[in-house]
């Protein structure tokens, strides 16, 4: 597996498949960067324009939703899609 970009371009929704797909393995780093955000209590519009890089304030829906459905995501791969990352890992 690649190294992920560290500022991908960000779909207007996160997949939802049950499985961990290329879109998945692109924003890692930004999974984790939300996650670390929650964690520490941030504003969801600081993390959109952080980490997201869409400003809310000329696109509040649509930065809204991206950081919804991402977070989300983000929160997939910690209970269900690491294991897929594990067992790519274990297969090379």
């Amino acid at each position: 597996m690649r190294n992920p970009p560290l500022d991908p371009k960000f779909s207007d929704l996160a997949p939802t498949a049950d499985t961990l797909t290329d879109y998945d393995q692109e924003h890692l780093v930004s999974y984790l960067r939300l996650l670390d955000a929650e964690a520490e209590g941030a504003d969801w519009t600081e993390v959109s324009r952080i980490v997201l890089q869409i400003d809310p304030a000329q696109e509040p829906e649509r930065a809204r939703r991206v950081w919804e459905s991402h977070l989300e995501r983000a929160k997939w791969m910690m209970t269900h899609g690491y294991q897929h990352l594990l067992s790519r890992g274990a297969a090379h």
